[in-house]
């Protein structure tokens, strides 16, 4: 593969993935919510979730999904409900006696990275992204699967980074927070913001 070519798509690939979408503004809000130790669940989970994307859409599922309102509108809405769900959990008011971060039960691991994969596996940008993208940067004179194996993978790893910063950034923020009411205003913040990427996957429209 044209090494230019592969740095073009490196770099745009990368402005892509630092622009917020339903998936970061999970990982933030999570991050912020229970600490560092949600780091690595939710990051795994977001690199999980882009695989089973990546590997569905060259298996042909963003191709029907393009062609299917149904499916398109099926997937769409699994996604944007989920996203209102973590949003109002998030919105729920903490139970009597675990007011305190620290003294508050923690979730689990599998919970977290369950969280991030199904949002980022589910979400039709990103389906759409490996179909519509991703096609772009491969020569059609060259050999198709390395091709794909070194954009796929680029792209994963692009996506761990990035899902890592956000992270860290979020939990860092927590660790400074260290009044309950205020930690609850953030999390509250980051309900809402789940709420709104929610409306904004409902929102979205079939490319034609």
């Amino acid at each position: 593969m044209n090494t230019e070519l592969w740095i073009a798509y490196l770099l745009a690939t990368t402005l892509i993935l630092v622009i917020p979408g339903p998936t970061i503004i999970l990982v933030i809000s999570q991050a912020v919510a229970h600490g560092r130790r949600s780091v690595i669940p939710l990051a795994a989970g977001v690199v999980c979730g882009d695989l089973a994307a990546m590997t569905g859409s060259l298996l042909g599922l963003g191709a029907i999904m393009s062609a299917s309102a149904t499916l398109f509108m099926i997937c769409k809405w699994i996604g944007a409900l989920y996203l209102f769900y973590l949003g109002i959990t998030l919105w729920r008011p903490a139970p009597k006696g675990c007011e305190d971060p620290a003294t508050a039960t923690p979730a689990p691991t599998h919970s977290l990275f369950r969280r991030s994969f199904v949002v980022t596996a589910l979400n039709p940008k990103s389906i759409a992204f490996f179909v519509a993208f991703l096609p772009q940067f491969v020569d059609r004179h060259l050999p198709m699967l390395p091709q794909l194996l070194l954009l796929g993978g680029s792209f994963l790893v692009l996506a761990l980074l990035n899902a890592l910063l956000y992270a860290l950034f979020a939990s860092q923020l927590r660790e400074f927070i260290t009044q309950p009411p205020v930690r609850r205003w953030f999390e509250r913040c980051g309900g809402t913001a789940l709420i709104g990427a929610g409306i904004f996957t409902a929102g979205m429209q079939r490319t034609s």
